[in-house]
């Protein structure tokens, strides 16, 4: 997804601007052509040889965009060049120069000189973010479908206050860079509203163990991130997971398979596309210890139920307007089960994917799949990161017409 594509950063000045020092490293380690604009603010927070040393390439600043020293001025090449240009931190005074399309410095002058997206990662005091005046040229500038936001954050800022304007961390700017990447900016699922369940849900023996899996919750993670930079309003019903939701969606924490069905049959009405991602547990223990068992009183055999089957459920309750997508984690075989799911659980689509492949599965930062749909149609994805396996999918459903019959 992101090799050899070209990546423009513009720094603004806050002290934030030392994070983006780690996305300029990530994004050179992930063999992406790097290049970076400093205003004079941001210069008091980190220096030129900074970023030139992170991107292996010379940062650009004011002072090169005033010297007539090239064949071609430079925020008309920086503007051609570039794929997807971030600005991060956003400060205010950027963002009001943007939002009236002024342009007094190199970093302002290349963005109306290009039409690629622009990602915003705004980066402020609490109190000057929430001024009514920032509040509406932000507001004012995300209008134009050019411009697509990552965070801001709330938490404790530089200046000891605790509240929103933090900028977003760095794991969750480069998301979003990888979505603009892929799907060139497009915000194909504006007005629509997504529900994903994830992470493997738990039934609890008593306080402290239970039955389970070992799903992490990335896989679905990364179709609730996919859908909402692409414009979808999302909800994320997940059990337990290590990380923490990003800002911009409904998240609804669950534990077990009865308090997902629950969660998940409230919003399932007023869904567009519904991904079933979750590792659901299949039984659970018959009785349940409300008190910790002492290991002397353990059972020797365990008496087991069936949970809910929730995707069979919601099979049966789907309008001809939703679109309801299934998982299928298998070894060996992976088609004929996922075949056969789909069809008993009447599933508009179903991700085939395989758990006994390096890389691939449980935990892993990387995926691979087949994707069916009821009519059939198969793809195969082959290995790339969960992000873009998400996205792959989202394609899929979103453009039947260009889909390839990859495998026989």
């Amino acid at each position: 997804m992101l090799h050899g594509r070209r990546v423009l950063i513009g720094l603004g000045g806050g002290i934030a601007a030392y994070k983006v020092c780690e996305v300029i490293s990530t994004l050179f380690k992930a063999e992406v052509q790097v290049r970076a604009i400093l205003t004079q603010a941001s210069q008091e927070f980190i220096t030129p040889l900074t970023v030139t040393t992170l991107s292996r390439h010379p940062a650009y600043t004011d002072e090169v965009f005033w010297q007539p020293i090239h064949t071609r001025p430079v925020h008309i090449e920086l503007g051609e060049w570039a794929d997807v240009f971030v600005i991060a931190p956003l400060t205010a005074n950027t963002l009001g120069k943007l939002a009236h399309g002024l342009a007094d410095n190199l970093l302002t002058n290349t963005v109306l000189a290009s039409s690629c997206p622009v990602l915003l990662a705004p980066a402020m005091n609490t109190q000057m973010w929430e001024q009514q005046s920032v509040q509406r040229n932000w507001q004012h500038l995300l209008s134009d479908r050019r411009y697509h936001s990552v965070g801001p954050d709330a938490g404790l800022l530089a200046c000891d206050r605790v509240g929103s304007g933090r900028i977003a961390e760095p794991p969750d700017i480069i998301a979003a860079i990888q979505s603009l990447l892929h799907a060139g900016g497009k915000r194909d699922l504006v007005g629509k509203r997504v529900l994903i369940s994830t992470g493997g849900t738990r039934e609890h023996l008593d306080p402290v163990r239970f039955i389970g899996n070992p799903s992490t919750g990335k896989m679905g993670l990364a179709v609730a991130q996919a859908a909402m930079h692409r414009g979808a309003t999302v909800t994320l019903v997940h059990a337990p997971i290590a990380w923490n939701v990003p800002l911009g969606m409904r998240a609804i924490p669950v534990v077990s398979a009865a308090q997902m069905q629950q969660a998940v049959l409230e919003w399932f009405p007023g869904a567009d596309i519904i991904v079933m991602a979750a590792a659901v547990a299949d039984v659970k223990p018959a009785e349940y210890a409300a008190e910790k068992l002492p290991k002397k009183l353990l059972p020797t055999s365990l008496p087991l139920e069936s949970v809910p089957d929730i995707l069979a459920e919601l099979g049966q309750r789907k309008q001809p307007h939703q679109c309801l997508i299934g998982f299928a984690a298998q070894t060996g075989d992976i088609v004929t089960p996922a075949l056969q799911k789909l069809n008993e659980k009447k599933l508009d689509c179903i991700v085939a994917n395989p758990i006994d492949r390096p890389d691939s599965g449980f935990g892993s930062d990387t995926n691979q799949a087949i994707l069916i749909d009821k009519q059939g149609r198969q793809v195969e994805i082959e290995p790339c990161s969960k992000l873009q396996l998400a996205h792959h999918l989202l394609d899929f459903v979103l453009y039947p017409e260009v889909r390839i019959q990859s495998i026989e």
